[in-house]
C-alpha cells in the first residue's frame, strides 16, 4: 500500500467511526455479546486517542465503565508495539489491573495474514506525542 492509499483509508475509517449510528453499532455489539454482556454506551475518538465503554456483564449487579486515553501504536525499527498511557474504571480491581499494563510497550506479534495491514493500523493509531513514563497505582480495598 502506498502512503497516499493509507492516508485515504485512514480518513475513510475515521469518517465511518464518526458517522456510524450509535444505536446500530450497539445493537450489533449486543447481538454478538448475547449471553455475556450488554453494551450500555460507548465512545471512540481516534484523533484524541480516547475511548469509553459502559458494559453490564450478565450475572453482575453493577455495570463496568472504562475510560482509556493516550493509547496507540509505536513503530520501533521493523516491529510494532502497542502502548496505553492512561486508563481508569469505576471498579477498583480493574484499576489495580491497569497498573500492571499502563505505560508499558507491548510488542504486537507478527501474524503473516495481518502483516499487510499493519501500516494501516499504525497510521490509524499512531502515537504522535512523546512517550511518557506512567506509573500505575494500586487502590486500597478499604
Amino acid at each position: 500500500m502506498t502512503n497516499k492509499m493509507i492516508n485515504r483509508l485512514v480518513w475513510l475509517i475515521k469518517l465511518a467511526i464518526k458517522w456510524a449510528p450509535k444505536k446500530i453499532v450497539m445493537r450489533v455489539a449486543n447481538y454478538k455479546l448475547k449471553g455475556l454482556a450488554d453494551v450500555k454506551d460507548y465512545a471512540v475518538d481516534l484523533d484524541a486517542k480516547t475511548a469509553y465503554a459502559h458494559i453490564h456483564l450478565y450475572g453482575e449487579a453493577e455495570s463496568i465503565e472504562v475510560w482509556v486515553e493516550n493509547f496507540g501504536i509505536l513503530l520501533e525499527g521493523n516491529s510494532y508495539t502497542f502502548i496505553l498511557h492512561q486508563a481508569k474504571s469505576n471498579k477498583p480491581w480493574l484499576n489495580n489491573s491497569f497498573a500492571f499494563v499502563l505505560g508499558k510497550a507491548w510488542k504486537i506479534p507478527v501474524i503473516p495474514q495481518l502483516t499487510p495491514f499493519m501500516p494501516l493500523a499504525y497510521a490509524l493509531l499512531k502515537l504522535e506525542i512523546p512517550v511518557q513514563k506512567v506509573v500505575g497505582y494500586i487502590e486500597s480495598s478499604r
